[in-house]
């Protein structure tokens, strides 16, 4: 008897997931794709049915939420950005609901968060305690799986100590987290690309070329559409970079 109550006391506890692996790998061929507007579009729809059938499951939430968040950062009006920070971040609220020892969550809630932030404003975010919700979720992505998506907890650790304002800003703590992963994902071409940033802001123009150097000479196999991204975005931090070194 006991055995059958820890069974379905497990069950009750894991995570409900209605979708099939072949429609896991379809969303996440599509995820792939995302530059491509008729991909993004495809996805975003396809989710959006999947989630009204399940909206338990945590597959689906996070795959959401990772869409969401994607579409944040590449945002230029910042309505739109606080919009979809918001929403990745009341997305990934659920998931860690149904599976808070998960990964995936824990990180896009923390970026949710953090897009959010960046659109109102940091110092607004700082006032209205965001940054104790962003390290929260942030921290316990670190503690559950610090490699997920190639470092990106711990990039995105980085950059908020980049991102803070004096006093609170820690260029020397950024630096040394984004050369951890660095060192362990170096195909990550946004974690050079934060540190080029980084090292500029610390007054080390030399080394922020040779970072920089490595994101513009870096492949874009690993993930297409972040590198295209990122490539481009470089481009301002290198002649910045190069201004300084005149």
């Amino acid at each position: 008897m006991r055995l059958i109550l820890l069974a379905l006391s497990l069950f009750a506890a894991w995570p409900v997931q209605a979708a099939s692996p072949e429609l896991l790998a379809s969303l996440d061929a599509l995820f792939a794709r995302r530059a491509d507007a008729s991909a993004a579009k495809e996805l975003e729809a396809s989710l959006k049915k999947e989630l009204q059938a399940s909206a338990e499951d945590y597959e689906l939430i996070w795959r959401s939420a990772r869409l969401l968040a994607w579409q944040g950062d590449v945002a230029q009006d910042s309505r739109l950005k606080k919009v979809l920070g918001k929403q990745a971040w009341d997305m990934c609220e659920r998931g860690v609901k149904l599976a808070p020892e998960r990964v995936e969550c824990q990180y896009f809630a923390a970026v949710g968060i953090g897009t959010y932030s960046q659109a109102v404003g940091i110092m607004k975010a700082l006032k209205e305690g965001l940054e104790g919700k962003f390290n929260e979720r942030l921290d316990a992505a670190i503690r559950i799986n610090a490699d997920f998506d190639l470092g990106a907890p711990l990039v995105v650790k980085a950059r908020y100590h980049y991102e803070l304002p004096w006093p609170k800003r820690d260029l020397s703590e950024s630096t040394k987290l984004l050369e951890k992963a660095a060192a362990k994902f170096p195909q990550n071409l946004r974690t050079h690309y934060y540190l080029a940033e980084t090292l500029l802001a610390a007054d080390k123009a030399q080394k922020a070329k040779e970072a920089i150097l490595k994101v513009k000479q870096g492949s874009g196999a690993y993930n297409p559409a972040e590198a295209q991204l990122i490539q481009e975005r470089a481009k301002k931090v290198e002649a910045e970079i190069e201004e300084e070194l005149k």
